[in-house]
């Protein structure tokens, strides 16, 4: 079996692990308007770090409106790829694989709001009571989107982009933003350290998977190739 969705398991398992110890380990009312928060001691304690900090907010959602251009692009790609091909069957496999981690991810974020596994540590400006924040939806898109970017960048696009410096610098931008945001989203305070956590958990599980599609196709292609 390949690794990637070894990996994938392990981390799906220790975000489930996550979601159990959240709602029945150390729960305490300690978050605005008495709501109840697991491992209490430990987002608490991360809690006192890290105050409000609306820069590092607002930094972060710029970060997200980046990312979503990113997707965009990949969309708008894979759309001019089905004009040029005129089918929609010829377009790349890996960006077909692309739209399918693209898809999970905003079933994820969908279903998140509506299972609330955790409270936001503050109430949000324009906002009446305090919101759902388990996993970080911010992280998983942003660490899901660039991620993704740079697995294909690594595996997919260097026949489109042949200078190994522009890979590279490109490979650095996506890994800057997305390790600023993990930080950023974690030092705004408006999330506990358990909901970063999860966003990251989910995003590797997701990121294996894709990894791993995408591995299956180099391969087969290869073997293709070779008859």
């Amino acid at each position: 079996m390949n690794k990637k969705f070894i990996a994938s398991g392990i981390s799906g398992a220790l975000f489930i692990l996550l979601i159990v110890l959240v709602k029945v380990c150390d729960v305490a009312a300690i978050g605005p308007a008495g709501t109840s928060i697991g491992l209490s001691s430990i987002n608490g304690a991360v809690a006192e770090i890290f105050e409000i900090n609306m820069v590092w907010y607002k930094i972060t959602e710029v970060f997200g409106i980046f990312a979503i251009l990113v997707a965009l692009c990949f969309a708008l790609f894979g759309g001019l790829q089905m004009i040029l091909r005129k089918s929609l069957f010829k377009v790349d496999k890996e960006l077909f694989s692309l739209a399918g981690l693209y898809a999970v991810l905003v079933a994820f974020y969908a279903l998140f709001e509506v299972v609330i596994i955790n409270y936001r540590p503050v109430i949000m400006p324009d906002e009446t009571a305090p919101e759902a924040s388990f996993p970080s939806s911010h992280t998983m898109l942003i660490c899901v989107i660039m991620g993704s970017t740079i697995i294909l960048l690594d595996k997919y696009l260097k026949r489109y982009i042949t200078s190994d410096m522009a890979r590279t610098v490109l490979k650095v931008v996506c890994a800057v933003v997305l390790a600023l945001t993990v930080f950023g989203r974690l030092a705004s305070g408006v999330h506990w350290f358990t909901d970063i956590l999860g966003g990251v958990l989910i995003s590797i599980t997701l990121l294996s998977v894709f990894e791993g599609v995408i591995d299956e196709i180099r391969a087969r292609r290869r073997q293709k190739h070779k008859k």
